[in-house]
């Protein structure tokens, strides 16, 4: 899948359905409301867990298109920071130890 293209998708599905594509803020407040009920979801074990997380995902890539960032470079980029850091076990906390 080319993550850049599917922000595309999402954005252009957006504008086709009269959803909003121009307040940053709702769409951060739209996705921690995606986000609750796919807690809600797992907690209840209900079968549309999958359906919700990708919701999430949804609201999180169209986001990525509106604010013109290019998610999928920067999931990449991330997780090679990510995989090089250093974590230690300190009092039964994993702490980050080195960059």
């Amino acid at each position: 899948m080319d993550l850049l293209q599917l922000q595309k998708r999402v954005y252009q599905n957006k504008v086709a359905k009269g959803f909003n594509v121009t307040d940053i803020f709702k769409e951060f407040c739209f996705m921690y409301g995606e986000l609750s009920e796919a807690c809600d979801a797992y907690l209840k074990k209900k079968d549309d867990l999958g359906e919700e997380l990708a919701d999430v995902a949804l609201y999180l890539i169209g986001l990525s298109e509106l604010l013109g960032i290019n998610l999928e470079e920067e999931i990449m980029h991330k997780m090679e920071k990510n995989e090089k850091r250093i974590y230690e076990n300190k009092d039964g906390v994993l702490t980050k130890v080195k960059e």
